[in-house]
């Protein structure tokens, strides 16, 4: 029995976090830790005490206890390294996250001085921890400004992964298809937020469609045995993060979530936080979580956390 596995059994956090883990979904605005930005700020942020019955639901929420303090360039900075700080603090050896295109927005429009941003952000936070730069869109973007802002960012040759977030419903998925394209030629990893409010349909449609390879959240498709089976035969994994669903509402109980259902299919599925900030779960402890709630044992959840380090 692994390290990981026998502290999972006893209960035990420290020993949870000693172990080398992968957190491949979040978000820097809400996935900073609350103890260094009270010690640079002297706010401290509560996570949210209720369940979000909605993505308007939690941008108010997010709008009315984060916003004033990840303003503008030095804002986001901070939000930076407070993420970092935290992978570290939490035992994270691996982290993906990196700048929405719009970021370069707070740099005149330039992307060199918002990436030089992330790299200080990064040094400050956690040298030690492997970070894999991301870039990212927001779904209610209009194309052409999604467009404008990604060429400079993607020329800088930089970023790894591609991602898209944000209200599954504001636009078609197919409106993305060109952006991806181009992603996907410059050998950017292709991921997609779907399946967290949406059908399984949405998720295989946005698979085939931007020729994903991994899914954030994804959790819809384990309502249809043919969807979980395209996903297994294909080999997309799907990055889950389980407080995130019970707090906004996705899921009604930890021991009900289904990430069970998806692994018992075969699909590859890796466990991560979203927003610790705002939902209060570090990585350590979501797997706690899933551990003392039955819904997977600790060999199971050891397998994903390896899968997440592969």
């Amino acid at each position: 029995m692994s390290a990981f596995q026998t502290a999972l059994e006893a209960g035990d956090l420290a020993g949870i976090r000693a172990c080398p883990k992968a957190d491949l979904h979040l978000h820097a605005i809400g996935s900073g830790n609350r103890a260094f930005l009270r010690e640079r700020t002297g706010r401290d942020i509560a996570p949210v005490d209720r369940v979000l019955v909605s993505m308007d639901d939690m941008h108010a929420w997010t709008g009315e206890h984060l916003a004033a303090l990840f303003q503008g360039a030095e804002g986001r900075a901070l939000a930076f390294e407070a993420t970092f700080v935290q992978a570290a603090r939490d035992g994270v050896a691996r982290v993906e996250v990196g700048a929405d295109v719009w970021e370069i927005t707070h740099h005149d429009n330039q992307a060199q001085p918002a990436w030089e941003m992330l790299l200080a952000a990064h040094a400050a936070g956690a040298p030690d921890v492997e970070w894999i730069p991301q870039m990212a869109f927001s779904r209610h973007c209009p194309f052409r400004a999604l467009e404008f802002w990604m060429t400079p960012m993607l020329d800088l040759g930089v970023f790894r992964t591609l991602d898209l977030s944000g209200d599954e419903f504001a636009q078609p998925i197919e409106v993305f298809a060109p952006l991806y394209r181009r992603a996907k030629a410059a050998g950017l990893k292709l991921k997609a937020h779907v399946g967290e409010w949406g059908t399984a349909d949405d998720v295989w449609r946005a698979v085939e469609v931007l020729e994903l390879d991994e899914v954030q959240h994804g959790i819809a498709a384990a309502d249809s045995p043919q969807v979980m089976r395209a996903l297994a035969d294909a080999g997309v994994r799907l990055h889950i993060c389980p407080t995130s669903n019970l707090k906004l509402g996705r899921v009604a109980r930890m021991e009900d979530h289904p990430i069970r259902a998806l692994v018992d299919a075969g699909v590859k599925v890796t466990i991560n936080t979203d927003d610790v900030l705002i939902f209060g779960s570090s990585l350590s402890e979501e797997y706690l979580a899933l551990h003392r709630a039955g819904v997977l044992n600790a060999a199971k959840l050891d397998a994903i956390r390896l899968e997440g380090l592969s």
